[in-house]
C-alpha cells in the first residue's frame, strides 16, 4: 500500500452532516455502501440548483467512486443498502430509452421534491447522461498523476483533464506537473497555465520545466498576466 503523503497546506474540505457519524456510521459494515453514501452525500452538498438530485450516471461518472469502490456491482449493492438504510431516497422514471434512477438526500424538503416529480409537479425534461468512467487498469496517465499530486477527483476537473489530454502530448502534461509540484502549486489551474504558455510560446529545447520559475514568472507578468495569476492563486 502507497503511503498517503498528507494534506496540502491549502486543502480544501467536503460538507458531511453531524448526523452521519452519530446515526449511521457506528452501523454501516458493508464499504460499498460506506463509500457509496459518504461520496453520495459530498456530491448533493455540492450540488448547485434545484431540484438537487443525482442520476446514474453521475456516479457512474465519478471516478473518485468507481476506482475505489470495484466496480459496478459493488456500487449497485452500496446504492441499495444506503436506500435500504434511508440515508438517500431513490426515484425511478421510466425514460423511452430505459429507466433513471434519482437520489436524493433523505430529508424532508427532498422529501417533498421527489413526490413532486413523481407526481409531474417538476418537469425535469432530458436529463443528460454523462460518459462512464473506463477500468482503472484502463486510466489515462493524466488521471494518475492529478490524483498522486493534487488529490480527489471530480467530474468536472475529470473533463477538463480529458480536453487537456486531447489537447497536449503527455510528456508536456507529465513535465506541467512536475514543474508545479517542483514550486509548491499543486492545483489545476497552475498546471493548465503552463501547459498554454508552453502551447503560445514553445517549450523550449525539451526542457522538463522544472528549472523554469524564471519562465512562470515571465508569463505572469506577461500582458494577461493578471488574469493568469488570478486563476492560479
Amino acid at each position: 500500500m502507497k503511503p498517503f503523503p498528507g494534506f496540502p497546506k491549502n486543502v480544501q474540505f467536503a460538507g458531511l452532516p453531524k448526523l452521519f457519524f452519530t446515526e449511521l456510521l457506528p452501523h454501516i459494515d458493508d464499504i460499498a455502501e460506506l463509500k457509496v453514501s459518504v461520496l453520495l452525500l459530498r456530491a448533493l452538498y455540492e450540488k448547485k440548483g434545484y431540484p438537487r438530485f443525482l442520476v446514474d450516471s453521475d456516479l457512474l461518472s465519478d471516478r473518485t467512486l468507481m476506482s475505489g469502490i470495484g466496480g459496478e456491482d459493488a456500487l449497485r449493492r452500496g446504492l441499495e443498502l444506503a436506500v435500504k438504510r434511508g440515508t438517500v431516497l431513490s426515484l425511478t422514471l421510466e425514460r423511452e430509452e430505459k429507466p433513471v434512477q434519482l437520489y436524493f438526500l433523505n430529508t424532508e424538503s427532498d422529501h417533498e421534491t421527489r413526490d413532486k416529480i413523481e407526481h409531474g409537479e417538476i418537469e425535469l425534461g432530458g436529463l443528460s447522461t454523462r460518459e462512464i468512467w473506463p477500468d482503472v487498469a484502463e486510466r489515462p496517465n493524466i488521471f494518475t498523476l492529478y490524483e498522486e499530486n493534487i488529490g480527489m477527483l471530480t467530474p468536472m476537473i475529470g473533463e477538463e483533464l480529458k480536453d487537456a489530454e486531447r489537447l497536449y502530448p503527455a510528456s508536456w502534461i507529465e513535465d506541467a506537473f512536475k514543474e508545479a509540484v517542483s514550486l509548491n502549486k499543486r492545483n489545476w489551474r497552475y498546471i493548465e497555465a503552463i501547459l498554454k504558455r508552453w502551447e503560445s510560446e514553445g517549450k523550449g529545447h525539451g526542457e522538463s520545466g522544472r528549472d523554469s520559475k524564471a519562465d512562470t514568472d515571465k508569463y505572469i507578468k506577461g500582458k494577461y498576466g493578471h488574469l493568469v495569476k488570478r486563476r492560479i492563486d
